[in-house]
C-alpha cells in the first residue's frame, strides 16, 4: 500500500503569471475549464491517496468558494470537504506572506502519519507515484524528489568564429535535469524547517542533500510547471488527452 496523504503547495503570489494571477491564486488558473489544483488532485486520488492538505494563502478565498460549491463540507472552521469514496480534502491557510518551506511546516503539524506526497500547485505530470514510493522505501531517505529533464526553449548553437560549426534544434538532451515536484517526504523533514521565511529549495533541500538524506526519481515521461500561455496550451492538452483515456498516463 502506498501514501494516503498528499500536500499541494498552493499559497504563492504567481508573480511569473500575472497575467491570470491578478485576481486568483496560481493554482486555480483553468485548464480545459477545471484548476490546475483539481487536476493534481484528481491525479493523486487515481492513487487512492485519501486525505489532502491544499497549503494556500494567497487570495485563499477563491479556492474556499470553489471547494464550498463544489464538494461537500464537512468542516466550515476548518475548511475541510468530502470529494466521496472516503477522499478528504482540507485547505489549510498557512499566510498570505508565508514561503513555501514555511507553509510546508504548517502542512507537516497536521500529518496524522509518518510520510506523505508533496508538489507545487502550478505542475502536472505523469509521474508513476507507485514506482516513486517503492523508490524512496528501498533508499529510506527524509525525503524524494522527482527529477524531469524539461525541453530546451530554444535550438542549441555553436560557433568556430563566426562560424555555426553545431546547431541542434530544441531537446531534452540539451537541458539538466531540475527540481520537478512530486516529493514522497518523511514527518521528520520537519526539523529541516526554520520558520515562516524559509524557502523549501534552500536552506531545507540543501541541507538534506550535504546529510545525503534526499534522493531523485528520474522521470523521463510528462511533466510541465505553468508559468507562461504556452505552457498552460501544453498542460491543455494533456488533461483533454486524459480525458479520453479517463487516466493519468
Amino acid at each position: 500500500m502506498g501514501i494516503e496523504t498528499a500536500m499541494i503547495l498552493a499559497g504563492g503570489l504567481g508573480t511569473r503569471f500575472k497575467e491570470y494571477t491578478k485576481d486568483i491564486p496560481k493554482p486555480m488558473v483553468n485548464a480545459n475549464g477545471v484548476p490546475l489544483l483539481v487536476h493534481i488532485i484528481n491525479f493523486y486520488i487515481t492513487f487512492d491517496v485519501k486525505k489532502i492538505y491544499v497549503l494556500a494563502g494567497y487570495k485563499k478565498e477563491i479556492i474556499y468558494d470553489y471547494f464550498n460549491l463544489n464538494g461537500i463540507q464537512i468542516s466550515k472552521e476548518e475548511h475541510i470537504y468530502s470529494f466521496g469514496n472516503d477522499v478528504n480534502v482540507q485547505v489549510i491557510d498557512t499566510g498570505d506572506d508565508t514561503l513555501t518551506g514555511g507553509r510546508i511546516k504548517k502542512g507537516l503539524d497536521y500529518l496524522e502519519g509518518n510520510q506523505t506526497h508533496l508538489t507545487y500547485g502550478d505542475g502536472i505530470a505523469n509521474v508513476d507515484l507507485n514506482k516513486l514510493y517503492k523508490f524512496h522505501q528501498k533508499h529510506n531517505p527524509i525525503a524524494t524528489l522527482t527529477a524531469v529533464r524539461p525541453p530546451a526553449r530554444f535550438g542549441v548553437l555553436k560557433f568556430n568564429g563566426n562560424l555555426v560549426n553545431y546547431f541542434k534544434e530544441k531537446s531534452k538532451l540539451d537541458e539538466g535535469w531540475i527540481n520537478g515536484g512530486f516529493f514522497v517526504m518523511e514527518a521528520n523533514f520537519l526539523n529541516f524547517i526554520k520558520n515562516d521565511r524559509t524557502y523549501l529549495e534552500r536552506q531545507p533541500l540543501e541541507k538534506t542533500s550535504k546529510k545525503k538524506q534526499l534522493i531523485a526519481f528520474k522521470h523521463h515521461g510528462f511533466w510541465q510547471c505553468v508559468d507562461t500561455k504556452r505552457d498552460l496550451d501544453k498542460v491543455k492538452k494533456l488533461v483533454g488527452a486524459s480525458k479520453q483515456r479517463k487516466k493519468f498516463k
